[in-house]
């Protein structure tokens, strides 16, 4: 799920960053985290736990001493606010647009939302949010899709989907009128 040599927000390790996602989510679900819990979503050793609480606290990210509750600090929350849009982005878009199954959708966005750049992140929410909303192409635009990945070209001609798309078009106006 990680890899040491990628540097996403703030210049943290991809580690560092799935630690500050693991804690969000444990506040998020317990209040607090602690080690242990933060040991068996991760399944790692409580050692490397350690290591990885002691370099967040040393950036100000966590509230950490040891055997104690640990919470994310004002820019820790933000910041692993981040991760998980970025994460959730990369999952919509590979389960929406490239008709991934969640699993395949999660692993990939796992290691893809530490290297990706802001910009990047942007330009892809702004795409599947224009991919859903344009007459011209919308849901049904990615149900044509999805059906063309699992039957190939020979889905239903151009002119059917032009047909289909005119009418939403003509009564989108309609009641708008």
């Amino acid at each position: 799920m990680t890899d040491e040599k990628l540097e996403g927000v703030e210049g943290l390790s991809a580690s560092l960053e799935d630690y500050l996602e693991v804690i969000f989510h444990l506040e998020q679900s317990n209040r607090v985290a602690r080690a242990k819990d933060i040991a068996d979503q991760m399944s790692v050793q409580r050692a490397s736990v350690t290591g990885a609480l002691r370099a967040l606290a040393g950036r100000g990210l966590i509230n950490y001493s040891p055997y104690s509750f640990i919470t994310l600090t004002s820019s820790g929350r933000s910041i692993a606010r981040d991760i998980i849009r970025r994460h959730n982005t990369l999952m919509d878009f590979f389960m929406i647009a490239l008709q991934l199954p969640r699993e395949e959708a999660e692993a990939n966005a796992c290691r893809i939302e530490h290297a990706i750049d802001p910009l990047a992140i942007e330009r892809l929410v702004h795409f599947v949010e224009f991919i859903k909303i344009c007459p011209r192409t919308g849901m049904d635009w990615f149900d044509a899709f999805a059906r063309f990945c699992k039957k190939g070209s020979q889905t239903s001609s151009c002119e059917d989907c032009v047909k289909v798309c005119l009418e939403h078009i003509v009564s989108a106006n309609c009641e708008n009128a």
